[in-house]
């Protein structure tokens, strides 16, 4: 089975650093493929042996919209070459419990029906008293703190033909009240986006200024207040109560499985955008996914 992983970036170095080990590990540096928003002679520097392809930035109009078309007609051409494609955020690895597969080509063997797949959504989040990470460490040998996110149980893996919109799978509007939501136990999108300070500081700066232009179809008030988000995110997770992951995670699945949206409007099957309230702990498996 023949699988790869595409993203598109603009200058967040770490996550991207986080992005490339991960799926290297998996897949191979050599099915990776990277879109830089930009030219951008240190996404090579960090990503040595993928795939870098650049696009214009001239025009940023229209930002989320022209980003997903360039995406989905990218995964389509790549479909003729791979039997599944993984598109993610820079900042959103995916993560398989071991316990339910070995791997990624156990975990699309066991979907034979399927040609979208979705993960249950976590935020990692820096806590209080973890120390600052440095360049290269891996996330998880350092980052336990973590809260199930409905906004990020997104649709991550697509057979050739399945379009990627609104954090969601494009589907026939005769097909949508019947289109299957598949979202395999032991499967997770962890955003990093929390997950280091340091980062996420540099890295609000760029959304910030993208959000203040003044072109039509910008991302809206996450990016243009994006320092007020970070804080009002840390200040949440300080009042949070700890559930044990096991209980946390099947409170959580059981939500999401149960209830995703079938938006008529934009033809759209996506993950209903739960805020939960409650914070857990990632197992050790973690460490070494």
């Amino acid at each position: 089975m023949k699988i790869c992983a595409i993203t598109m970036v603009y200058r967040d170095y770490w996550a991207l650093s986080q992005w490339y080990a991960h799926y290297s590990r998996h897949l191979g540096s050599e099915h990776l493929y990277i879109v830089a928003h930009g030219h951008d002679t240190k996404i090579a520097e960090l990503c040595p042996r993928a795939n870098v392809i650049t696009v214009p930035r001239d025009d940023l109009s229209g930002f989320d919209r022209i980003r997903g078309h360039l995406l989905n007609g990218l995964q389509d051409g790549l479909g003729a070459l791979y039997d599944w494609v993984i598109r993610t955020d820079a900042d959103e690895l995916i993560c398989i419990d071991p316990e339910r597969f070995v791997d990624f080509e156990a975990l699309f063997t066991a979907q034979r029906k399927a040609d979208t797949l979705f993960a249950l959504g976590l935020n990692l989040f820096e806590g209080i008293e973890d120390a600052e990470l440095s360049e290269n460490t891996n996330v998880f040998a350092h980052r336990r703190h973590a809260v199930f996110s409905g906004h990020y149980s997104k649709a991550w893996a697509v057979r050739r033909g399945a379009h990627l919109v609104r954090h969601g799978v494009e589907v026939a509007a005769e097909h949508l009240a019947d289109a299957a939501f598949t979202l395999p136990k032991g499967v997770y999108m962890v955003h990093l986006k929390y997950a280091n300070t340091a980062a996420l500081t540099e890295a609000n700066q760029h959304r910030t200024e993208i959000a203040s232009g003044t072109v039509k179809g910008l991302p809206g008030n996450i990016w243009a207040k994006a320092t007020i988000d970070a804080e009002r995110f840390y200040e949440r997770m300080a009042t949070l109560p700890d559930l044990e992951w096991k209980r946390a995670r099947t409170k959580a699945y059981r939500t999401i499985n149960r209830s995703p949206i079938r938006d008529a409007k934009l033809n759209v099957l996506r993950a209903k955008s739960v805020n939960f309230e409650y914070r857990t702990q990632l197992p050790d498996w973690f460490k070494d996914c």
